[in-house]
C-alpha cells in the first residue's frame, strides 16, 4: 500500500485531467482500472465526487474514447467534456487543440466550500496556482502524477505546492486493469450491438460493463 494520508472524515473529491493521467499511466507501462481506482479513494474518506475531463473531437463518427467515457459515465464519475478546437499553426500545419485546465480550475474553485481534501491527477505545471488557491481556502491538496519516467510527468513547482505527492508508479498495483481479463474489442463491439438491437434508446451503454471493459483513449 502507497503512503497516503487522508483523514477518515474529510470530505474528498477527484479531479482527473484525462489526457494527463493516460499519458502517465501509458509512460508507466500500464492501463488503469477506474473502478478500482474508485475504490481505493472512497476508502480514504468521504469521497464527494469523481470528476474526468477530456476534448472530445467533433463530427467524428466513432470515438476510441466514447466508450470509456461512457462506461465512466455510468458508474460513478462525473464527465465534464468538450469539443475540441482546429487551427493552423504558424508554418500552416493543422493542429487540434483541446485543453481542459479552465473548466477543471472552475468546477474546483466552485465545490471547495464543500471539500476538505482535493485529489489532482495531472503534472501541468499550470495548476500550481489553483493548489494554491484551493490551499488559501482551507483545503489540503494531492496531487498525483509519476516521477518515475524520464523525464518526469509532473513539474517540479506542481509538485513542490502540494500537501501530498501521490506517484502513480506507487499506486500501480491497487489500480492497474489485468491485461488477460480484458474482454477482446470485438467481442465488445458484438455485445453493444446485442444491447443496441434489444434497447436502441441505451445508445453505447454497455449494461454489463466491467472494470476492465472501457477501450483506451
Amino acid at each position: 500500500m502507497p503512503q497516503m494520508f487522508f483523514y477518515p472524515t474529510e470530505r474528498i473529491a477527484l479531479f482527473i485531467d484525462g489526457a494527463n493521467l493516460y499519458a502517465s499511466a501509458k509512460a508507466l507501462g500500464f492501463d488503469i482500472d477506474y473502478k478500482r481506482l474508485l475504490s481505493v479513494f472512497k476508502d480514504q474518506g468521504r469521497l464527494v465526487r469523481a470528476l474526468y475531463y477530456t476534448a472530445l473531437i467533433e463530427d467524428q463518427e466513432y470515438s476510441s474514447i466514447r466508450p470509456l467515457i461512457d462506461w465512466l459515465d455510468y458508474n460513478g464519475y462525473s464527465m465534464v467534456t468538450k469539443p475540441t478546437k482546429e487551427y493552423t499553426d504558424a508554418s500552416g500545419r493543422r493542429k487540434i487543440k483541446g485543453n481542459m485546465d479552465i473548466e477543471l480550475a472552475v468546477d474546483a474553485m466552485e465545490l471547495a466550500d464543500h471539500l476538505d481534501h482535493v485529489v489532482l491527477f495531472s503534472g501541468d505545471g499550470d495548476f500550481r496556482s489553483l493548489v494554491a488557491a484551493l490551499q488559501h481556502k482551507g483545503l489540503r491538496v494531492s496531487v498525483a502524477s509519476t516521477l518515475q519516467t524520464q523525464p518526469p510527468m509532473v513539474a517540479d513547482e506542481l509538485r513542490r505546492q502540494a500537501d501530498q505527492f501521490i506517484d502513480l508508479a506507487d499506486l500501480e498495483p491497487l489500480i492497474s486493469r489485468d491485461p488477460s481479463a480484458r474482454i477482446p474489442r470485438e467481442a465488445r463491439e458484438m455485445r453493444l450491438s446485442q444491447t443496441r438491437a434489444i434497447a436502441p434508446g441505451r445508445g453505447d451503454r454497455d449494461p454489463y460493463p466491467g472494470p476492465d471493459d472501457p477501450l483506451d483513449p
